[in-house]
């Protein structure tokens, strides 16, 4: 499978109380073409993450509202979508929204890391849409494990064409979701509810990044999925 095919099969799946960023468009905030911007964002990101022969995976659970749903880059909000380009060798990656650009909390931890490391990595979700309570688009919930047995190919096929010798799972759910993958995992734990502190130690002890940066005050995370949940 290419870049190109990968995000035309994302495009097309279809999921009751489910947002899938390269395929629809938010009535309220979206740009009239926001679907094929996002589209051209994660066809791009893929073939520098190809060319850059990028080793490593990291893998959280779910789309969140205010991040990989508005920019389609997962983990990646709009705030840091240049750092995105930028880490991946300069490509060009578009805002698919209209106003003023919106931060995500998770986001910004995972890129203060991403800026320390210094190394392009291929970002994903074991889910890989924004699921959401039925009636209300700008919430989150926990994606099902129908769901993710209805998507799990994109991730197989993501696997396929990156080929990384390692995959980093961010929070416990999603390192008990990969389980059925034969790669090695690594479990970080999510900068949520006071573990911010342990994910930046953990991912600079597993880069190998001598010397800790003050981490950024805890603060409230703005659309990030926090709790733990069975995927039942």
């Amino acid at each position: 499978m290419t870049p190109k095919s990968f995000v035309s099969a994302l495009a097309a799946a279809d999921l009751p109380s489910v947002f899938n960023p390269w395929r629809d468009r938010c009535a309220i905030h979206d740009r009239r073409d926001a679907a094929a911007r996002r589209r051209a964002n994660l066809e791009r990101v893929l073939v520098a993450a190809l060319d850059a022969r990028v080793e490593t995976i990291w893998i959280a659970r779910d789309l969140g509202y205010r991040g990989g749903r508005r920019t389609g880059v997962p983990l990646t909000d709009e705030i840091h979508l240049n750092h995105a380009a930028a880490l991946m060798g300069g490509i060009a990656l578009e805002r698919a929204t209209q106003g003023p650009a919106i931060a995500e909390r998770t986001a910004a931890i995972v890129w203060q890391v991403l800026g320390r490391i210094g190394q392009p990595v291929m970002l994903w979700n074991v889910f890989p849409f924004h699921p959401h309570e039925e009636g209300d688009p700008m919430s989150n919930r926990c994606h099902t494990r129908a769901e993710r047995e209805a998507t799990w190919p994109f991730l197989q096929a993501l696997v396929s064409m990156v080929r990384p010798k390692r995959i980093v799972a961010i929070g416990r759910d999603a390192h008990l979701a990969l389980d059925g993958l034969n790669i090695p995992t690594t479990a970080i734990r999510h900068p949520s509810y006071g573990g911010q502190r342990e994910f930046i130690d953990g991912m600079f002890d597993l880069y190998g990044i001598n010397g800790r940066e003050p981490a950024s005050p805890e603060l409230p995370l703005y659309g990030a999925v926090a709790r733990s949940c069975a995927l039942a």
